[in-house]
Parts: C-alpha cells; sequence; structure tokens
C-alpha cells in the first residue's frame, strides 16, 4: 500500500516519516528502508534502518528511479516498508506525472507485499484527486 505524506516546504513530512520509521524499526516484523536525496537525516534513523542516499547514484528521472526501486526490493525479501523522502526531487518528476509513478509504485507494492510511504512537495489541495485516497492525515 502506498501512503502520501504532503505539504509545502518546512511543515514536518521528514520528521513525520522519519517518526514513523524509528517506530516501525522498533516495532516491525520486517526491514526497513529510508530513501532520501542526500545525508542529512542518516543519523535521526534509527541503526537498524537501511538509509540510501539517492545523491550517490545516477538517478535522475522516473525509469531510473523505478529501476532503483525494484533493485532495492530484489536485494531485500524482508523490506516491510520504503519510505521516500521528496519524492518529486528525488527522480526529477513534474507534478502532472505524479499519478503515473505513484500508480507504478502502487503495483509493485502489491506486487511484494510492502507498504511505501511517500512525501510530496505539495499542498494537500493541490493533489490530483486520483491520489487523495492515498493521503496520511
Amino acid at each position: 500500500m502506498v501512503k502520501l505524506i504532503t505539504g509545502g516546504k518546512g511543515t514536518g513530512k521528514t520528521k513525520k516519516m522519519i517518526d514513523m520509521a524509528n517506530q516501525l524499526a522498533n516495532n516491525g516484523k520486517g526491514n526497513v528502508v529510508f530513501l532520501d536525496d542526500d545525508n542529512r537525516h542518516m543519523y535521526d534513523l534509527k541503526h537498524t534502518i537501511r538509509f540510501i542516499s539517492l545523491h550517490e547514484y545516477p538517478v535522475n528521472d522516473e525509469k531510473s528511479f523505478l529501476g532503483f526501486l525494484c533493485g532495492v526490493l530484489a536485494a531485500d525479501h524482508d523490506i516491510e516498508v520504503i519510505f521516500i523522502d521528496g519524492l518529486l526531487k528525488i527522480a526529477n518528476i513534474a507534478m502532472d506525472n505524479v499519478s503515473e509513478i505513484i500508480d507504478q509504485i502502487e503495483t509493485l507494492s502489491q506486487n511484494h507485499t510492502i507498504d511505501l510511504v511517500v512525501s510530496l512537495h505539495c499542498e494537500p489541495v493541490n493533489l490530483p484527486q486520483k491520489l487523495k485516497e492515498y493521503m496520511v492525515v
């Protein structure tokens, strides 16, 4: 299942994701992965969480991001949740195309029985109607 955390800059999206990830690291059954575009929050996460900074990899569009995500899933069959902080920035995606990639991520989620928590720099009112069902309050 995909869960979206939306909001403008400085609204606490990343902090909420870090708190969720740390809680799952304590209470979850599987592995937790946190994808970010830099190392800023690496030390805010519990050491059992697999932190991946995407600035170290050639991920610069939707296709390379989905390929990278598939590689992460293929490398670890015990993943319970993947957190993706700042999807639009990480994968260089325009807001107009976000519905398509969320659909593809949802398919991966269902096929591999994992959850993906994704933050989007977007005010909830500007989110496409199709994606509002994925929003976390």
